[in-house]
């Protein structure tokens, strides 16, 4: 394709498509991003898509007016558009359906950038022939603490309206770009393999300049960023208990600093004042809190399982500190790092070329443009 392909980035999470946008620009494509923000972190992004805070079903209302008086009409005239989760609204699934058709007849294509929990994520966690033995709602076949501590969460997640829009936009979708190694294995139950190509997390590693950790570390500082409401899904009870165990342990080597629900630009500041960074629990993949720690050079407690690897085809460098998910091995691992404080800063260099190798946003990026342009050349949609 000789021309820049106009972009429609519909809906985020950890700040995803807006990276995305910066390696999509830098690349020379025109670029818009829409989202609420991701609400209390308050991403930057070109068109406003929020919930106005009313109260029950008046903030959906008041949102579906505003699309219907005009806002839609911003989402027509694109090559591509992107919608990153079938939420990628806050509205009712069949109020989403509704603009997910009109999205259909209005652009060239319409592609899914796979990168939250969806119907067919939840139903391959909870499945007993699973290729994920460990997530945030099965543990080698048992509830998780996520799943007893939330009764139904999986019955909501795969609700007839919510799997109903998943299967509209499966069967309708030109292709999904997968950004973790697990929900690449997902997509691969509910889509062939023509519409699913692996893109990976962008962080865009211009902006974000490593820390320089000393030598010799005294007093080696671990960092919990916690989600309000997300405690017990991405592990950090586990983390933090964990933690709080070896710094008792150790209280002259090591000291726990915990944030909770900053605005994204604050929760970066604040990210660099680390040399490790607890994670997530139940992961195979590092994902977005992980990698940014990376790329600024700080070591990470996360999803850095061989299958990851392999996967992604890095044979050398193995930079995460990875965790099974239960207290005794995290405990082990993060009380070996913490006594072996002389590999921090190697370990942290390692981070911060792999982030550069694999997940730049100027090399995701292209891995999306690729795969669309070829998805849109062979529908015959260029």
């Amino acid at each position: 394709m000789d021309r820049p392909l106009k972009i429609l980035l519909l809906g985020d999470a950890s700040n995803f498509h807006r990276t995305l946008s910066t390696g999509l620009r830098r690349l020379g494509h025109d670029v818009t991003v829409a989202s609420e923000g991701g609400r209390w972190m308050k991403t930057e992004r070109d068109i406003d898509t929020s919930r106005p805070p009313l109260p029950g079903k008046l903030g959906g209302l008041a949102l579906w007016l505003r699309l219907q008086a005009g806002l839609k009409r911003r989402f027509t005239g694109y090559d591509v558009v992107s919608i990153h989760s079938p939420g990628f609204l806050s509205l009712k699934p069949q109020r989403i359906t509704s603009i997910y058709d009109y999205l259909l007849t209005r652009n060239r294509g319409v592609f899914h950038s796979m990168l939250g929990t969806t119907p067919s994520y939840v139903r391959e966690c909870i499945s007993a022939s699973t290729s994920l033995p460990y997530n945030e709602f099965r543990i080698n076949g048992r509830p998780s603490p996520y799943s007893l501590g939330h009764p139904g969460i999986e019955q909501e997640w795969m609700s007839p309206a919510l799997t109903a829009l998943e299967d509209r936009i499966n069967a309708t979708i030109l292709g999904s770009v997968t950004a973790l190694y697990e929900y690449d294995l997902t997509q691969h139950t509910v889509l062939p393999q023509s519409h699913i190509s692996y893109g990976g997390i962008p962080i865009d590693t211009t902006e974000i300049t490593p820390v320089d950790l000393p030598d010799r570390i005294d007093r080696v500082r671990i960092f919990l960023g916690r989600h309000r409401g997300r405690l017990l899904e991405k592990g950090t009870d586990i983390l933090e208990a964990a933690a709080r165990d070896v710094v008792e342990r150790h209280p002259s080597k090591a000291e726990l600093v915990i944030v909770e629900n900053r605005p994204y630009a604050e929760y970066l500041s604040l990210l660099r004042s680390a040399h490790i960074v607890l994670d997530q629990l139940y992961s195979y993949s590092p994902a977005t809190n992980a990698l940014l720690a990376m790329a600024m050079g700080l070591n990470t407690v996360s999803g850095g399982d061989e299958a990851f690897y392999g996967f992604i085809g890095e044979k050398e460098m193995r930079p995460v500190l990875h965790v099974e998910p239960d207290f005794e091995d995290t405990r082990r691992v993060l009380e070996n790092a913490v006594l072996s404080p002389h590999l921090i800063r190697e370990r942290g260099k390692e981070g911060r070329r792999f982030v550069e190798k694999h997940n730049d946003c100027e090399v995701v990026a292209r891995r999306n443009v690729d795969y669309w342009i070829r998805r849109l050349g062979e529908e015959g949609r260029l």
